[in-house]
């Protein structure tokens, strides 16, 4: 089993700026990827972003690429969430996810961990 832990979240203003961390604990070497989503009462979970755990692949939901970077520390098993230009519409609950298999992993049912949230509110 892999644990995964948020932190980071918080209130920041329009146009500002967060990182989110994801610590990783158990046994993170079953892990070949990690990503991003979020979600807004009512709606469902949405991808963020996702990168492998060698760094080679890297995809970002349209919403926030040039905006939004995710990186990871393999030394650390930990994964970032660089988000730069916050927007009111990035309010959300963040899960950060880790996914045992190959694959791109830009829906919910790819991965196989997910942590407990944190959550991200922008004001205006």
């Amino acid at each position: 089993q892999v644990q995964l832990v948020e932190s980071g979240g918080g209130l920041v203003q329009a146009g500002g700026s967060l990182r989110l961390s994801c610590a990783a604990s158990g046994r993170t070497f079953s892990m070949f990827r990690m990503g991003w989503f979020r979600q807004v009462p009512g709606k469902e979970r949405e991808f963020v972003a996702t990168i492998s755990w060698n760094g080679e692949s890297i995809s970002y939901a349209d919403s926030v690429k040039g905006r939004f970077t995710i990186s990871r520390d393999i030394a650390k098993n930990t994964a970032y969430l660089q988000m730069n230009s916050l927007k009111q519409e990035d309010t959300a609950v963040y899960y950060c996810t880790g996914r045992r298999s190959l694959g791109r992993g830009l829906r919910v049912d790819d991965y196989d961990y997910w942590g407990q949230g944190t959550q991200v509110t922008v004001s205006s």
